[in-house]
């Protein structure tokens, strides 16, 4: 989503500065083009030279250098994006009453890009009357405020002030001013993880699924601009973006309550989950004791979700699923797409290496309605998302 953006990145004189040294190389990373300017006292926090060598453009200070007059007009008008971070208490107070006295303060005041600021302060002046003041000035002005975190201040003390994290500033440029609108008022429904059906309080029965396959796809459909909803089962997964809403669950049954609620408002939903065909049909109310050599436990079949959400679908509606299979796995996806009345299958197997459960990549295949068949390569599952998403889009529009 960085891909070939303008970031231009002001610096100002505060000890979370040494995390822009990170932040730079995670928007070039990220394939975005980078400039700096820094205020002076910035450069007693982090040097110039490492900023240069990382983003590849020279750092601009002053105003005037090697008398050549640095335009700061046009670096306002280049940027796609100007962010400040981190924001010092000092220039928070400058910014917000039109003070310019240094050369990112005239960038600032000239800039015609949106302008996002990550505050860095320690706790007592976080929470300075003066502080939030200057913050709601710079709000209505138009600025985006990247929210502090709390945590380890330079004073030693707990508190909120902390600058935010290089990536979730990274995350919040994205989600913030680079989404497309592919999917706009869109409502997507998108599960994901395991699920565990209890035993007794303390066993379950599930499987091996880590969940990231469809915490990427909830995470791709937000990128092209859809409202998501990611009903998850127990996972280690974090979502990136905020705007996504998160619904946890255990079991099967929790999963399905929470599928129905949403579904009735969904255009598009990807069931990517992988839920429990079975579960325990008495759960014991104390942990179960290792009395003899054999434990018998009778299992009954949990509710199949998108069996229900297919026959449940509506013509606007765009249902998919995923089938994860050991053997004759085209057979039994074709069954799959037409016992659950989806719009499509998207089939992996276990047979294919580096593909599945607790892997970083997957390889697809995506079975339509109208019998054709599309094979994709061993990519990322990040990659594996976008092509999933893709696919959804160009078929939405035949409904």
């Amino acid at each position: 989503m960085l891909e070939k953006k303008k970031i231009l990145l002001g610096i100002t004189g505060s000890i979370a500065a040494y995390k822009s040294i990170l932040l730079v190389r995670l928007l070039v990373k990220a394939g975005a083009e980078v400039k700096i300017v820094m205020t002076p006292a910035a450069k007693d926090f982090v040097s110039p030279l490492v900023l240069s060598t990382l983003s590849k453009n020279n750092v601009i200070v002053d105003l005037a250098n090697d008398n050549a007059w640095a335009n700061h007009v046009m670096l306002g008008r280049w940027a796609d994006v100007m962010l400040i971070a981190p924001l010092s208490c000092n220039t928070l107070a400058k910014m917000a009453n039109g003070f310019c006295d240094n050369l990112l303060l005239a960038v600032y005041l000239s800039a015609t890009c949106p302008v996002a600021i990550a505050p860095a302060m320690d706790e007592d002046m976080w929470h300075h009357p003066s502080t939030k003041r200057n913050l709601d000035l710079l709000e209505s002005y138009g600025n985006k405020i990247i929210p502090v975190a709390k945590g380890e201040l330079a004073s030693g003390l707990f508190g909120d002030g902390r600058m935010a994290e290089p990536e979730a500033i990274v995350h919040y440029l994205i989600a913030s001013f680079f989404r497309t609108d592919e999917l706009k008022d869109k409502h997507v429904l998108v599960t994901a993880g395991p699920t565990h059906e209890a035993i007794d309080p303390v066993r379950f029965i599930s499987n091996h699924s880590t969940g990231k396959m469809g915490y990427a796809i909830a995470e791709e459909m937000y990128l092209r601009g859809a409202n998501v909803t990611l009903v998850t089962g127990p996972t280690n997964q974090q979502v990136q973006f905020k705007g996504i809403q998160v619904a946890k669950v255990s079991s099967a049954e929790e999963m399905f309550d929470e599928c129905n609620r949403y579904f009735d408002n969904t255009d598009i939903a990807v069931m990517s989950a992988a839920v429990a065909d079975y579960r325990s049909a008495e759960i014991a109310d104390q942990k179960i004791k290792k009395k003899s050599d054999q434990l018998d436990l009778q299992l009954v079949k949990t509710k199949d979700i998108l069996a229900h959400l297919g026959k449940q679908k509506k013509q606007h509606q765009f249902v998919a699923g995923f089938a994860l299979e050991t053997n004759n796995e085209k057979e039994n996806a074709i069954a799959k797409l037409q016992n659950k009345h989806a719009d499509c299958i998207i089939l992996n197997s276990l047979k294919e290496s580096q593909a599945g459960f607790g892997f970083d990549t997957n390889k697809v295949s995506i079975l339509y309605k109208d019998g054709s068949v599309t094979d994709y390569e061993l990519k990322s599952k990040k990659e594996v998302a976008k092509d999933i998403v893709s696919f959804i889009i160009n078929h939405i529009h035949e409904k």
